[in-house]
């Protein structure tokens, strides 16, 4: 046996003897399996791999890891958050919808449970504050949700921000409008949301003429369609807020790639072939997307925790309202992982990996130009045609063909840039140092510059586009306003009355009101002609005042108390000609009863000339003008006063005097004024909220720029000690940097400026609109594009410094 002992045994004894004992020896590792696994099970096991190698990397695997699962959380955080859309309005308005109810078709009658209910809404300072006035029939009345009585006469229960906002030193006037003792606060199913200012008030003089009678809460109505403008608002919004985010999650799972490359070609040397290269470079994507998804979550239920601070036209909703639909949520948690994956794969396909590292030197593929120009173009005659109807309508073809042709005319600006940026910086030649260091690299690689840049070419080509729109849903708001204001008073009243001394007494009251200068007051009704069901155009209008408010409407030949005018304005060929019977109490609406109370317009009646006859603000379209003996108002249904206002200006609280002087009066009384214009204010707040939306598009995106950015530095790391180590300055390479981010970004920013004032006149056509820019806008968003430039150079040249230096040519 001693005979047959192997070498290695011998030399083992060999090297015994001489005490020294032989190192252990380590098998070499084993080669992967010649034959690739394929099916489900290869895939599975081929991801679970990469995943693996994800997480195990060490330090510099998990800075890849996170620099991906940030980028994804961000995206992530974003489309739950537009996701939840539907689900906050949904809550908002089934909430309304639960605690109202202005009025019932068919009243019930006084009973134990029914009660008397009056819309007090007022504003102070500008903010709309939502007020109810209750009445108890009986002893077990309908309460409202977020309350658990009603509160008695003189007590009031009121939202959390109302008490806040009476509690506050310069509320001294709501105050005293609000004469009311607060008994409690009202819990969040009664409110629309946290901010809201609203209140509910006992009362016990109120009255069924300035009330509804109700024996339940909670309204069942179809909330009106949208306007084609607004529908074209929010489905342009989605797009432009939505594309970008979509952008950056396909940048984000590529970070690192060159670095997973050199793994990849370790992976063949002992056996991997391609395909499972490929899966394994899937896996580890795949692996930092989930942590993104997972991260994305969490920075998503934590950001909704500040959406009580937000309102955005007049929407204020709690945090648990912010939820996405279940099948959203679903499906970002499987599409997310999914574009990761796919992303991955279509990123190897440019290159091969060999055992001995990734081939990238083969003929460079030429970028062709025909479908990235028939992507933007498909999309532009989608929308041509839409433009050029008489009246776009709110079909959901229509709105299918707006979004789709969008979404293709931005995405086509995305497919364009790559091409652009080759186009360009392949003709660049020469220059200073750092602007040939900068177009040099461009040249032999400029995906990962235009793919983060894409970005922000999508984010302010959307941008400018909704400006645009917005621009031209706002045009003539102002001039509409500042005639209203020439035409119409400063302040309007409106309330029922039970007779013309009400009246007078809110005449008076108003007059002795500090800062009003003029006042005008009737009492207004309709009538309609005797013997007609439905008179439809065939209404009639007549104000009651006294002979000295009559003269501010018309020219009188004379007056008193008793007397009756004939206006003569037959605007649409009503023609109530004297001796006529009219009925005072009109038929408005075909299911309801008909009650005539005939009356005969005098047959002797003399004429007065309108002072300023037609339809429209300020514009008086009486047929009739009576004094208040000469018809009883218990006669009409719903007769009300218009009061009118005009006051000086030089206090702002004069308006907040005139309102409390109307609350004193009957605190059922509607008042509107010029100072309070709220379509400006919402058209505002949605430029503001949509331009804040766009500088944090920008910003991730710049974001996702400046990892690009240091992660290509950190690849060129021995490049940069090399020319630190022949003396090259910082200051040449900080420049470069600079370039190198500028060059893709001002391309991108001229493609979107010419992208943007296309889909914008598109747009703007859809609604007849003329085509306006807001240049300030314009230029504020591509400064912004500029700062972005100098966000990503700034952060870039720390890492920077730190790698030129010459220890990073040492080897071991």
């Amino acid at each position: 046996m001693s005979l047959l002992r192997s070498p290695a045994g011998r030399a083992g004894r060999r090297s015994g003897d001489r005490g020294h004992t032989p190192p252990a020896r380590r098998d070499p590792p084993a080669p992967l399996p010649a034959t690739a696994r394929t099916g489900p099970v290869g895939w599975a096991h081929d991801l679970l791999l990469g995943m693996r190698f994800a997480a195990g990397g060490g330090r510099e695997g998990w800075t890849r890891t996170a620099l991906t699962a940030v980028g994804v959380a961000l995206g992530v955080a974003v489309l739950l958050l537009g996701t939840s859309v539907p689900t906050l309005m949904n809550s908002w308005h089934s909430r309304e919808k639960a605690r109202e109810n202005l009025g019932q078709l068919h009243p019930p009658a006084p009973a134990d449970d029914t009660i008397l209910y009056a819309s007090t809404n007022t504003v102070f300072h500008g903010e709309q504050i939502r007020g109810r006035l209750i009445r108890p029939d009986g002893a077990h009345p309908p309460v409202p949700p977020g309350i658990d009585r009603l509160p008695g006469p003189g007590r009031m229960m009121v939202s959390p921000a109302l008490k806040e906002l009476l509690d506050a030193p310069g509320s001294a006037l709501l105050r005293a409008r609000l004469d009311y003792e607060v008994a409690g606060v009202i819990r969040a199913e009664g409110l629309r949301g946290p901010a809201e200012l609203t209140y509910y008030a006992g009362s016990a003089t109120l009255n069924s003429p300035r009330a509804y009678r109700i024996d339940h809460f909670g309204k069942e109505y179809e909330p009106r369609p949208m306007q084609a403008p607004t529908v074209l608002l929010v489905v342009m919004t989605c797009v432009a807020l939505l594309m970008p985010v979509m952008v950056f999650l396909g940048t984000s799972v590529r970070y690192g790639n060159e670095r997973r490359e050199r793994r990849l070609a370790a992976l063949r040397l002992v056996g991997a072939d391609v395909p499972t290269t490929r899966r394994i470079a899937s896996g580890e994507a795949l692996f930092g997307s989930l942590l993104g998804l997972a991260g994305g979550a969490g920075l998503f239920l934590g950001g909704r925790q500040f959406a009580s601070v937000v309102t955005l036209w007049d929407v204020n909703v709690f945090p648990a309202d912010i939820a996405p639909s279940p099948l959203a949520a679903a499906l970002i948690a499987v599409l997310v992982p999914a574009v990761s994956v796919v992303v991955t794969l279509f990123a190897q396909r440019g290159i091969t990996v060999e055992p001995l590292g990734v081939v990238r030197h083969r003929p460079p593929v030429r970028r062709r130009l025909w479908w990235r120009v028939l992507l933007p173009l498909v999309g532009a005659l989608l929308l041509v045609p839409m433009s050029a109807e008489q009246a776009w309508t709110d079909t959901p073809l229509n709105t299918l063909r707006l979004t789709a042709g969008s979404v293709l005319l931005l995405f086509g600006v995305t497919a364009l840039l790559p091409w652009l940026v080759d186009a360009v910086v392949g003709r660049l030649r020469g220059g200073p140092v750092p602007w040939q260091l900068a177009t040099r690299r461009l040249q032999l690689n400029s995906g990962s510059a235009t793919r983060a840049v894409s970005g922000i070419t999508v984010a302010l080509a959307g941008a400018i586009a909704i400006q645009m729109l917005l621009t031209g849903m706002k045009t003539g708001y102002p001039d509409a306003y500042d005639r209203s204001a020439r035409e119409r008073p400063d302040a309007g009243i409106m309330g029922s009355v039970d007779s013309w001394q009400q009246a007078e007494r809110a005449l008076t009251a108003l007059r002795a009101t500090p800062g009003v200068t003029d006042v005008r007051g009737t009492v207004d009704a309709s009538f309609g002609e005797l013997g007609h069901a439905r008179p439809d155009d065939r209404f009639g209008s007549l104000a009651i005042g006294s002979c000295a408010e009559l003269r501010k409407l018309a020219a009188l030949p004379s007056c008193r108390d008793g007397d009756v005018f004939r206006t003569g304005f037959d605007a649409k060929g009503k023609n109530f000609t004297p001796g006529m019977a009219i009925d005072l109490n009109p038929q408005f609406m075909a299911d309801l009863p008909a009650s005539p109370r005939p009356w005969k317009i005098p047959p002797d009646i003399p004429t007065a000339r309108l002072l300023s006859p037609g339809f429209g603000p300020g514009n008086h379209s009486y047929d009739l003008l009576a004094t208040p003996s000469a018809i009883d108002l218990a006669r009409f249904d719903h007769p009300f006063m218009d009061l009118e206002v005009n006051y000086d200006h030089a206090d702002p609280d004069t308006v907040e005097h005139i309102r409390n002087s109307a609350a004193r009066v009957d605190p059922t009384m509607y008042e509107h004024s010029e100072v309070d214009n709220p379509h400006d204010a919402q058209i505002s707040g949605v430029r503001d909220g949509l331009f804040f939306g766009s500088v944090v598009v920008l910003l991730l995106i710049g974001a996702g720029l400046v990892i690009s950015t240091v992660e290509q530095l950190h690849e060129r790391r021995r490049l940069l000690s090399a020319l630190d180590a022949i003396g090259t300055r910082r200051a040449t390479l900080g420049w470069s940097v600079l370039w190198q981010t500028a060059i893709p970004v001002a391309l991108g920013l001229g493609l979107a400026l010419g992208c943007g004032l296309a889909l914008g006149s598109l747009l703007l056509a859809m609604i007849d609109s003329a085509v306006m820019v807001d240049w300030a806008v314009v230029a504020g968003m591509t400064g912004i594009g500029g700062v972005v430039i100098l966000f990503v150079t700034a952060l870039s040249l720390p890492p920077l410094w730190r790698m030129m230096r010459p220890e990073g040519l040492r080897t071991e």
